[in-house]
């Protein structure tokens, strides 16, 4: 499916035959998982899908908005096996330079206020805490607070 003649893993768009590799790593990684359905609509409203390809298979993924000057990044995910390696910030700044070639001055996402090592990744690329939104995320005790991050592209 891709291209990669030095065995490197490759950023390339999301296509509806990556749907199930990525639900597989979405319920490794979370909790509380999207599901298909929700995965499907991405491609049904246009939204930006992408996949960290390898060698070894799908890595990790990414689902951006784009509208209005803005974009969203709603969904990032590297699987837990390939964490801490990198991979989250090449994909967040390869999804920011597409929303910054598609026109948007400013990201924005949620983290849940429990993912430390979540948050200090966007940190480190330049977001900034701007806000919670109160009982955002579904949780083992009830919901969970997420804070709303923004940074200017």
């Amino acid at each position: 499916m891709s291209a990669m003649l030095d065995g490197l893993p490759r950023l390339r768009d999301m296509g509806e035959d990556d749907v199930s590799a990525v639900m597989s790593i979405e319920h490794a990684a979370y909790e509380f998982p999207w599901t298909e359905n929700i995965m499907r609509d991405c491609f049904r409203f246009g939204y930006i899908c992408k996949v960290y390809d390898s060698p070894d298979g799908i890595l990790g993924y990414g689902v951006l908005s784009i509208g209005a000057g803005e974009c969203h990044l709603l969904n990032v995910c590297i699987a837990p096996g390939h964490q801490r390696q990198g991979h989250g910030s090449r994909l967040v700044a390869h999804l920011l330079q597409t929303a910054r070639q598609a026109g948007a001055h400013t990201a924005l996402l949620e983290v849940r206020v429990s993912n430390d090592t979540a948050f200090r990744l966007y940190h480190r690329m330049g977001f900034n805490e701007i806000g919670t939104r109160k009982n955002y995320y579904p949780a083992a005790a009830g919901r969970e607070d997420a804070l709303v991050l923004m940074r200017e592209l």
